[in-house]
């Protein structure tokens, strides 16, 4: 399941949003070569969070291949910065594309509901929230964590709490049969979260490479968590307004 829109019309321009979005192109552009090695292995060597190496549970020089030509050696510079870095890196082009398709369908409306500069400063501390908590499961972990997925999860727990009844339209693909449906964001957001529960229940212990599922877990119950002391009560007060008013036209027209 895929969502493309949901029927949540903002109050004004979601300027935050347009900028993270930028910046995580920008940084795939010109950081990691659009994908292609070796800037791609040297950025996420240098600037991905590796959770052995943030605890120093890995000693100096330990390396890991990360492409045919690249070796990460571990230890030979500092690494607190990477918590945040990390946010703004991506593996592959469906992981950049994925990542930004959500933030866009649901970052804008949380953004209407926060003003600009809390929604930055939460938006940054659920990244930090999801790295957090992969990092506390996965201690030893050789392996670099990168993505803007953490951040986003969220955004989509905020959402949730803040427009749980919004219906969100999503594409279903099943082998070579598509559809589109719409249900309430709290059904297709907490499908979502169990199935990242039921990802990171099987990733435990494991040090393999792969989605990093407990990020996820961790960022959308720090959104969650979080939302309560960051959402603008006047500002989600006119939007939700907003949005009954759009429902009583459409009712109307049809």
């Amino acid at each position: 399941m895929f969502p493309y829109k949901d029927d949540n019309p903002t109050l004004r321009t979601p300027v935050v949003t347009f900028l993270l979005i930028a910046a995580n192109v920008l940084a795939w552009v010109f950081l990691q070569g659009m994908g292609r090695d070796p800037a791609l292995a040297r950025s996420v060597c240098e600037l991905g969070l590796i959770p052995g190496e943030y605890l120093k549970r890995l000693p100096a020089g330990y390396s890991i291949p990360l492409s045919p030509e690249t070796r990460c050696v571990l230890g030979l510079g500092s690494t607190w910065y990477t918590p945040v870095t990390s946010m703004f890196l991506h593996g592959g082009w469906f992981h950049l594309i994925g990542n930004m398709w959500f933030l866009w369908v649901f970052g804008n409306n949380v953004e209407d509901s926060m003003g600009r500069v809390r929604f930055l400063a939460f938006y940054l501390l659920c990244g930090l929230g999801a790295a957090t908590v992969q990092t506390v499961l996965n201690p030893a972990s050789p392996i670099p964590m990168v993505g803007a997925s953490g951040a986003i999860s969220g955004v989509m727990g905020a959402y949730v709490l803040l427009y749980p009844r919004v219906q969100v339209h999503m594409l279903v693909v099943l082998f070579v049969f598509i559809t589109r449906v719409a249900v309430p964001a709290y059904l297709m957001l907490g499908y979502w979260f169990l199935l990242q529960l039921v990802g990171g229940a099987g990733a435990l212990g494991s040090d393999s490479g792969g989605v990093a599922f407990w990020a996820h877990v961790g960022g959308f119950l720090a959104g969650a968590a979080l939302v309560p002391v960051f959402k603008d009560r006047d500002l989600v007060a006119k939007h939700r307004a907003m949005s009954r008013v759009l429902e009583r036209r459409l009712w109307v027209r049809e």
